[in-house]
């Protein structure tokens, strides 16, 4: 039987462990910090508290709740940042939080300062390892030719200049090749239709959106998009 005596120490224990979590991330001023991952455990404690002290199955079923209902909490914190994603760290904090508090609240303290201790050290001690490894070179495979297309919607006047400006970026790189430049009106005098077939060795997507990004700021350009391998990408 869970006396308020054990119920206070598990709630305690849950405090003290969430509040050491969510001081690492709070110096590091991540969304989650300091209260957030203590509620997050004092809340998981108190569930699961609640699910031991009703007896029976409720403690298995009611611990399987918490874990998938603390994935709505930690959705909340991810975010997309251009072509990044940030809060994923945050999120699975969040959720190892929320494991520390359930075995606070089955009273397996001493579990859950081990798990509390091994959250501390993949923030403190991997995050440095993590960052050396992101700036290791990759080693890609450039064999394989891989052709591209960017299309330019355009007034007519300015269409012989966005020509020269594409001749200029592909004799300016030596990993791409203008293979065709052609040009169509669509029906419409006034508009023109610019398609630049582009033979690079590799992958250069990034060199598409610079060229991309490029043309678009240049006056009486409409739209300008580039395809790879039937894929669009328009920016």
């Amino acid at each position: 039987m869970l006396t308020i005596y054990d119920f206070t120490l598990r709630l305690t224990i849950a405090f003290i462990l969430g509040a050491v979590i969510g001081t690492e991330r709070q110096w590091r001023q991540r969304m989650a910090g300091l209260r957030t991952n203590m509620l997050v455990a004092l809340g998981a404690s108190m569930f699961v508290a609640l699910a031991a002290k009703i007896g029976g199955d409720a403690t298995g079923r009611v611990t399987s709740y918490v874990v998938s209902g603390i994935g709505f909490l930690g959705a909340g914190v991810i975010m997309k940042d251009g072509v990044n994603i940030r809060g994923l760290n945050t999120a699975a904090t969040l959720w190892c939080s929320a494991a520390v508090g359930a075995f606070c609240g089955t009273g397996f303290i001493a579990e859950a300062c081990i798990g509390s201790a091994f959250i501390i050290l993949t923030h403190i001690v991997m995050r440095p390892l993590g960052a050396r490894l992101s700036r290791l070179p990759i080693h890609k495979d450039t064999s394989v030719p891989v052709h591209y297309l960017i299309i330019i919607k355009c007034r007519q006047e300015v269409e012989n200049h966005l020509r020269v400006l594409l001749l200029q970026f592909t004799n300016h790189d030596e990993k791409i090749l203008l293979r065709s430049l052609k040009s169509t009106d669509d029906n419409d005098s006034s508009i023109a239709f610019i398609t630049a077939e582009i033979l690079a060795n590799g992958n250069e997507d990034a060199t598409m959106e610079k060229i991309a990004g490029r043309l678009t700021i240049e006056h009486q350009v409409y739209e300008v998009s580039w395809n790879k391998a039937g894929h669009e990408n328009d920016l």
